[in-house]
C-alpha cells in the first residue's frame, strides 16, 4: 500500500510539473523589421530552447515564473529580455562579426583559425594610408611572403608585379586577381618594339573603392580557380553601400608632382640619313621634282636643318596641302 501511494505521488508531482509550463510566442527581427531566419532563443542558464523559423517567429514552452530568454544571430549583438508576458517580438542590433574573418574562394568569408591554408587580410585603410597610383604597389611590406617588384622612376605610372611565395615558373608567376568573384587579368601591356611600360590593369582599381584585400597563398587556396590560381590569388572585396543616419560625404585628393632631372642632348645641325644630300622624287601628277627623307636610316646625319624646303611624308597623303614643301628646320628640346 505505501508503494502504491508513493508512485501515485510521483505520477501526480509529475503531471503538475508538466502542467506548470507556459507557452510563449514572438517573433525575431533586425533593426529594419526584416525577419531573421535561424535566429536562437534560449532559456537562460539551460540547454532548452528553439530557432526562429522562416518568417522570424518562435514558439517555447518555459516553466511558470520568472524566466529570462536569451535572443542570439551571427553577426548581430545578443540580447536578454524577462519573460513577463506571453508574447515577445524583439529586435536584434547589428554589430558582432567573425574573429578574423577572411574572404575566401568565392567572396565566402570563413574564420581565419578554421582555413587549413595561409591566408592573409589587408584592410582597404591600410592601403590608402601611403597612397601608391598603383593597387599592387600598395601592397608592399604588407603581406608577408609577397614580393611587389615596382616600376623604376623612369616609367611613370608602370607596372607593378607581385610574387607570392617566389616565383614559380620561367615567366615569373604572376597570381590572379579576383575582384567581387570576378577574375581579371592583372597583364602587362608594354611595347616591345618601343619598350614603354603601359603598366598593368592593377592599377585602374581605384584604392578608395576596396574595402579589403586578402591574399590566397599555395595550391590548397587556389584550386577552386584551376589552373590561373596556381601562382596565388588575390582577392579584392569593393565597399559597398551601408545605412547610415543623415549624409556622409568622404573626399579623398591627392597631386604627384614629378620633374625630369636630367634630358639627353641631342644635335639639332642634322636630320635623319646616311648622307647629307636629300633623297628626290618625281610626282607622277604635277611632274615636279620634290626632296624627301629618308625615313627609314637610323642615322642622324642627313641632311643639314638649315631651312632648305623638303616634302614631308605625309603630304603626300593630305588631300587639300597636296604638294606642301617645309622648311627643313630643327625643333630644339621638342619645342
Amino acid at each position: 500500500m505505501k508503494k502504491l501511494s508513493l508512485v501515485l505521488a510521483l505520477v501526480l508531482f509529475a503531471a503538475a510539473s508538466v502542467l506548470a509550463q507556459r507557452t510563449l510566442t514572438g517573433k525575431v527581427t533586425d533593426s529594419s523589421g526584416e525577419p531573421l531566419i535561424g535566429a536562437s532563443v534560449l532559456i537562460k542558464g539551460t540547454s532548452t530552447g528553439t530557432v526562429t523559423d522562416l518568417d522570424g517567429n518562435f514558439e517555447l514552452s518555459v516553466p511558470e515564473g520568472p524566466q529570462v530568454l536569451v535572443f542570439s544571430f551571427t553577426g548581430f549583438t545578443s540580447k536578454e529580455v524577462e519573460a513577463t508576458s506571453d508574447v515577445i517580438n524583439v529586435s536584434l542590433d547589428e554589430g558582432v562579426t567573425l574573429a578574423e574573418a577572411v574572404v575566401t574562394a568565392l567572396g565566402i568569408e570563413r574564420e581565419k583559425k578554421s582555413l587549413g591554408y595561409a591566408v592573409q587580410e589587408v584592410d582597404g585603410d591600410a592601403l590608402t594610408m601611403v597612397r601608391d597610383q598603383n593597387v599592387a604597389a600598395s601592397l608592399t611590406g604588407k603581406v608577408a611572403g609577397v614580393q611587389v617588384i615596382s616600376a623604376s622612376g623612369a616609367s611613370l605610372g608602370g607596372s607593378s608585379k607581385i610574387r607570392i611565395r617566389g616565383a614559380n615558373s620561367l615567366y615569373g608567376g604572376s597570381p590572379l586577381f579576383v575582384v567581387d568573384g570576378t577574375p581579371i587579368s592583372n597583364g602587362n601591356y608594354s611595347s616591345a618594339y618601343r619598350g614603354v611600360d603601359y603598366g598593368n590593369l592593377a592599377s585602374d582599381i581605384n584604392p578608395d573603392d576596396i574595402e579589403n584585400i586578402s591574399v590566397l597563398k599555395g595550391p590548397a587556396a587556389t584550386a577552386i580557380y584551376g589552373n590561373r590560381g596556381a601562382n596565388g590569388v588575390v582577392l579584392i572585396t569593393t565597399k559597398k553601400g551601408t545605412k547610415r543616419n543623415g549624409i556622409g560625404v568622404t573626399v579623398n585628393s591627392s597631386v604627384t608632382s614629378e620633374k625630369v632631372y636630367i634630358l639627353p642632348g641631342y644635335q639639332n645641325e642634322y636630320g635623319g640619313g646616311y648622307t647629307q644630300d636629300f633623297l628626290t622624287t618625281v610626282d607622277p601628277v604635277d611632274g615636279r621634282t620634290y626632296n624627301i627623307l629618308n625615313y627609314a636610316a637610323d642615322e642622324s646625319w642627313g641632311p643639314k636643318m638649315d631651312g632648305t624646303l623638303y616634302r614631308p611624308w605625309w603630304s603626300w597623303y593630305a588631300g587639300d596641302d597636296y604638294g606642301t614643301e617645309i622648311p627643313m628646320a630643327a625643333n630644339p628640346d621638342n619645342v
